[in-house]
């Protein structure tokens, strides 16, 4: 199999961090909201670049859960709300620490059913139902990453539509995408109809 693709930050070195460290996917996908998917998906490798060998769900869980906000506020902030961000990227670290043996690939890589994926991500903090259902589309459709029924869990996410992060796997991808979320907004259409 290749290696997987998802160039979605502009920037080589920020993309391969999201195909090759499963906490940094997490992370990215945790932050794309109220932020353009570039902005939401270069902040693992901020904080990366921040952190050095701390940028590891265990590391993070035991920082002071203070000490980490700081470093998502520094300049350029990891999104627009950076308080309540790294508040929460600290409460997936200790979720994952805790369940996952701070591995967030055991999330996915042993889950044996779409719904059981489901359910796993449901409990980490920061991933509601859409969320949920749009990383179980990247994980199949960037990653390769396909259990019985994902399609079922993944709902309108599994089709060939550029609605989310799922769908992006170039530049043109991405516009394309940004240009069907600007026409449904216009519309009063949500990423689901």
């Amino acid at each position: 199999m290749a290696a997987p693709s998802f160039p979605i930050t502009g920037d080589a070195e920020a993309d391969r961090l999201l195909t090759t460290d499963p906490l940094a996917l997490v992370v990215g996908m945790l932050l794309d909201q109220q932020v353009p998917m570039e902005w939401a998906f270069r902040g693992p490798a901020t904080l990366e670049r921040r952190l050095g060998d701390r940028f590891d769900a265990a590391a993070i869980a035991a920082m002071d859960v203070d000490d980490f906000v700081a470093v998502c506020r520094e300049k350029p902030a990891i999104h627009r709300f950076p308080k309540s961000m790294g508040q929460r990227i600290h409460e997936l670290c200790a979720h994952v620490t805790d369940r996952y043996d701070g591995d967030p690939s055991h999330i996915w890589s042993d889950a044996d059913s779409g719904q059981v994926l489901y359910d796993r991500l449901r409990d980490l903090p920061g991933f509601g139902d859409e969320k949920s259902k749009i990383f179980i589309a990247l994980l199949a459709k960037r990653f390769d990453v396909t259990p019985a029924g994902w399609e079922v869990a993944a709902g309108p996410f599994s089709d060939a539509t550029p609605r989310s992060a799922a769908d992006v796997d170039s530049p043109e991808s991405l516009e394309q995408v940004r240009s069907w979320k600007k026409a449904q907004k216009a519309a009063k259409k949500s990423k689901h109809d």
